[in-house]
């Protein structure tokens, strides 16, 4: 089960063509779903515009590779920015997951016969996709954490994690079905592809696109300190305690 290739099986129904082609369409639902947001919330011209009016120093090419590398190690690579030891771990191992999902996937839909390290990688980034994701949903969400809420209260800002955990506990599901031969592995394949195209059809409407975004963001944050604009904002300080320890779990129900 964890060597085979759970989409070469497919090819009895329909050609790799088709599932190639559906791939190539979610990338592209993926792309103008991203672009969308950036026109639709400009985004990106106010950070620019901001950048050019606020900037107070010059930043020679040098100096922006390093901010680019420390950017891509420290805050994308690592996930810097969570401070929470629990948080970071679980966005590490949705987001490390996803990328061997994602990978593997595309490699076993287009490449046949397939070596059986890529069906492993498939089913390892899965898993870690799920207990990434379903930690995080029922144990570190703020709301949930912090302020006592159901993790059954949804969201519409929920779309993204949501529509990812069901495509992916889906899509294993669907892959142990079919390994066993079960009459229930069709089923559960359309409710994957329904999940599946519900993640990358509906990006301008969810988090997605905070995967582009995010690492943007952090750039421009170090950027900021170095050319100067940060100073016009004041820099964090170590206030008394108000409401509780910043240092401290909140419980705040």
């Amino acid at each position: 089960m964890f060597t085979n290739n759970p989409f070469a099986a497919l090819g009895d129904f329909w050609s790799p063509l088709v599932m190639q082609v559906y791939i190539v369409l979610m990338i592209v639902l993926v792309a103008a779903g991203t672009v969308f947001d950036i026109v639709h919330k400009g985004s990106a011209r106010y950070f620019l515009n901001n950048w050019r009016k606020t900037k107070s120093k010059h930043v020679d090419g040098g100096e922006l590779v390093s901010i680019a590398v420390k950017t891509a190690v420290v805050d994308v690579l690592a996930s810097g920015e969570f401070c929470n030891a629990r948080r970071r771990i679980a966005h590490l191992l949705t987001m490390y997951g996803f990328l061997l999902y994602v990978i593997s996937t595309a490699v076993m839909v287009f490449s046949y016969p397939t070596a059986s390290i890529w069906p492993q990688l498939w089913w390892l980034g899965g898993l870690m996709i799920l207990l990434g994701g379903y930690w995080f949903w029922f144990f570190i969400r703020v709301d949930v954490a912090a302020e006592g809420n159901s993790p059954f209260r949804i969201m519409p800002a929920d779309l993204f994690i949501l529509s990812l955990l069901a495509s992916v506990t889906l899509g294993l599901i669907w892959a142990y079905l079919q390994a066993r031969a079960s009459a229930g592995a069709n089923v559960f394949f359309g409710l994957y592809v329904f999940a599946t195209t519900v993640l990358f059809a509906s990006v301008p409407w969810s988090k997605f696109a905070h995967m582009f975004f995010k690492p943007a963001a952090a750039f421009e944050k170090r950027l900021s300190y170095a050319n100067g604009t940060r100073s016009n904002l004041p820099g964090p300080a170590d206030k008394p305690e108000q409401f509780g320890s910043a240092r401290e779990q909140p419980r705040n129900y």
